[in-house]
């Protein structure tokens, strides 16, 4: 009867500490560098504006290994804020994946990723 309410106990918490794990969120997420150039970005139609919200264009990403097409959406505004699409940069022959977001002092550099998000005299 020791053994199995020791196995019981040792098998809980080996379940409640799966949830301990560390897994990445977006914001953790590293910029993607890879070889292979984008593909050109594919035509689509842009819906009327809607009231509250910016367009966020189609983009491709970087998944499994290939370039995946994400159609455009709707993100709801953010007061104060600029909305930076994502977007691909070739540096030399590579090509490094930008996913964009928001940007509250308009250097066009996202503010999840700016030491000094806020600063005035900034160019």
């Amino acid at each position: 009867m020791k053994k199995i309410a020791l196995a019981l106990s040792i098998g809980a918490a080996s379940l409640l500490s799966v949830g301990t794990l560390a897994v990445p969120t977006a914001a953790q997420a590293q910029p993607v560098t890879i070889q292979v150039a984008p593909p050109p970005p594919r035509s689509e139609r842009v819906p009327p504006p809607r009231r509250g919200y910016v367009w966020a264009p189609g983009h491709y990403e970087w998944r499994g290994g290939r370039h995946m097409w994400v159609r455009g959406y709707w993100v709801r505004a953010r007061p104060g804020y600029a909305y930076r699409a994502p977007e691909w940069r070739q540096d030399g022959d590579r090509w490094q994946y930008n996913r964009g977001g928001w940007d509250r002092d308009g250097d066009g550099v996202p503010n999840r990723r700016d030491r000094r998000p806020d600063d005035p005299n900034r160019n």
